[in-house]
This record gives C-alpha cells, sequence and structure tokens, in this order.
C-alpha cells in the first residue's frame, strides 16, 4: 500500500471512531434529560440550559475530529 491509501484510511478510521463517542453521548445525554423532565416537570428549564451546553461541547469534540482528519489526509 502506497502512503496516500494508508492516509485515506487512517483518516476514516479517525472519524468513525472520533464520531460514534459523540454521537453515543449526545443521544445520552437528550435520554437522561428528557427522563428527568418527566419525572420532575417544573424543572425543565434548569434541566435544559445545561443539556444544550453538554451536547454543544459534544458536537465540537466531532468538529475537533473532523479537522484531525483533514489535517491526516492532506498533510
Amino acid at each position: 500500500m502506497d502512503l496516500e491509501t494508508i492516509k485515506t484510511i487512517v483518516a476514516g478510521a479517525t472519524i468513525v471512531f472520533g464520531v460514534v463517542t459523540p454521537a453515543y453521548a449526545i443521544g445520552r445525554l437528550a435520554t437522561q434529560a428528557m427522563k428527568s423532565i418527566g419525572r420532575n416537570p417544573e424543572a425543565a428549564n434548569k434541566i435544559q440550559t445545561p443539556m444544550v451546553l453538554a451536547i454543544a461541547f459534544a458536537e465540537a469534540i466531532a468538529i475537533y475530529v473532523l479537522v484531525v482528519a483533514l489535517v491526516i489526509k492532506f498533510v
């Protein structure tokens, strides 16, 4: 295999492993938040703000992974 093929495989693997984890985390966050709001609807505002912030941080990890994959592919 030549270097370009290896770079493509490593970049693809980086994206796969780096996106699965944040996606799982976002799913868990939303599930737990919905359960909490279902148990205590009055606390929806207190739950929703930290949930959105945590989802934004998890999404940022996926964006960093994309940048790393692009660096691997093109450098």
